[in-house]
């Protein structure tokens, strides 16, 4: 499959601190790619560099097949909405919806128009007199109306309700089936994105530490719930990422095994058996460490 992404041993320094850590990977066209992990992890840095915001320290970066930096032909198929995206404040959102169409190829203006009606934005209202929520709100227009064969989201709801989220992953995902183009969407919010996504990278401390398919990493693991040493008999020789007791029971969360036959296991020792969500499984797998014998290494 033709890749959009192409990076190679990637890393940024300040000083003496790595922000993003001999990173690899490629990143094919016409996907959604969630890229999660926790506050500080590296996701923003390695987002600023993938658009040229920022350069690397070394390794790198190729986009549609060239270097992005003062690159116009990569740049102008890039579209980049930031957590906190900043305009000329005394610009009205009809003034940002105007210069957006001078900056986008593929700008659809009836679609910037029909996002505006369904996030009740005031076309003359200025930039500055908005809510952090309605803010948030324009650069999602911008980012599904551009189009772009590269966009990016960097947490781009920040302030929205929970229905004018859902309004942002319904246009988003309806807009992408008719018109594909790859999206990589920065979020914490896993549990509410994870239906969107069809691979997932995942950073901790500026480290990759998961490149996978989205619906490989659904079904990777499961939990079982039960007494603790029927619990503690049953991890014996599996790989576990959480546990947590309380009272004599005992809930632990296990990696799935090739050919894994866990989940009839556990019914045979009368454990309950458990699906681990997407949000969940990447919370166990960033948090702790991976062992193969049952218990959580401290």
């Amino acid at each position: 499959m033709e890749q959009v992404i192409e990076i190679k041993q990637l890393e940024k320094s300040y000083g003496s601190f790595k922000a993003v850590q001999n990173i690899n990977v490629s990143i094919q066209k016409n996907k959604i790619y969630g890229l999660l992990g926790r506050n500080g992890a590296g996701k923003t840095t390695l987002m600023k560099m993938i658009t040229a915001q920022i350069f690397p320290t070394s390794g790198d970066i190729k986009v549609f097949g060239e270097k992005p930096y003062e690159n116009r032909n990569v740049l102008r198929q890039i579209c980049f909405i930031k957590e906190s995206q900043q305009y000329p404040v005394n610009f009205t959102v009809k003034d940002v919806l105007d210069v957006s169409k001078s900056l986008f190829p593929n700008w659809d203006a009836d679609f910037a128009h029909s996002l505006i009606n369904d996030f009740n934005l005031p076309l003359k209202k200025r930039i500055k007199k908005l809510s952090r929520g309605m803010l948030s709100a324009v650069g999602i227009v911008v980012g599904l109306a551009s189009r772009s064969p590269l966009t990016v989201f960097d947490e781009p709801y920040l302030g929205l309700d929970a229905v004018s989220r859902g309004v942002f992953y319904d246009r988003l995902m309806e807009d992408y089936v008719e018109n594909p183009r790859t999206v990589i969407l920065s979020s914490h919010l896993i549990d509410e994105v994870s239906n969107l996504l069809e691979h997932v990278l995942v950073i901790g401390d500026g480290k990759l530490i998961i490149d996978q398919d989205a619906e490989e990493l659904r079904g990777m693991a499961y939990t079982v719930t039960g007494k603790a040493a029927q619990v503690e008999t049953f991890l014996a020789g599996k790989e576990v990422v959480h546990q947590e007791p309380f009272g004599g029971l005992l809930s632990a969360t296990v990696i799935r095994a090739e050919h894994d036959s866990g989940q009839k296991q556990a019914e045979t020792y009368g454990l309950e058996v458990t699906p681990v969500s997407l949000q969940q499984l990447i919370v166990h797998l960033t948090t702790g460490k991976r062992n193969q014998k049952g218990v959580m290494a401290k």
